[in-house]
C-alpha cells in the first residue's frame, strides 16, 4: 500500500509543483484561465504558494504521515475551491482540477491507509 502512497503523492506533487511555477512566471495560459474566473492577478503567487506549500507537505508526509494526510486535505479543498470557482462562472472546463481533486483524495485515502 505504501507504494502505491509513493507514486500517487509525488505525481501529484509534481503535478502541484509545475502548476506553481507557471503561476509564477504568469504563463500565459493560466493567467488566462485566472482571468476567466476573475481571479486577480496580483494574488496569483497566493494560490502558487498554496500549490507548492501542499506539495512540499505530500513530500514530507511520506515520512511523517500525519502531515501527508494534512496536506492532501488541504489539497482537496484547493481543488473542489478551484472547481467551484469554474462553475461560478459557467466555465464547464474543469476536467483538470476534478481530476487533481480525485487525485489528492486518493492520496488522502492511500496515506491513511498506510499509516
Amino acid at each position: 500500500m505504501f507504494i502505491a502512497t509513493l507514486v500517487i503523492s509525488l505525481l501529484l506533487a509534481l503535478i502541484l509543483v509545475f502548476s506553481a511555477m507557471g503561476k509564477l512566471r504568469r504563463d500565459p495560459m493560466q493567467m488566462g484561465t485566472m482571468e476567466k474566473v476573475g481571479f486577480p492577478a496580483d494574488r496569483v503567487w497566493l494560490l502558487a504558494a498554496a500549490e507548492a506549500a501542499g506539495a512540499a507537505g505530500l513530500v514530507i508526509g511520506l515520512f511523517w504521515w500525519p502531515l501527508g494526510a494534512a496536506a492532501a486535505v488541504g489539497v482537496i479543498l484547493y481543488f473542489v475551491g478551484a472547481t467551484a470557482v469554474h462553475l461560478r462562472v459557467r466555465d464547464f472546463n474543469v476536467a483538470a482540477p476534478a481530476v487533481l481533486l480525485v487525485a489528492a483524495a486518493a492520496a488522502l485515502v492511500l496515506r491513511l491507509l498506510s499509516a
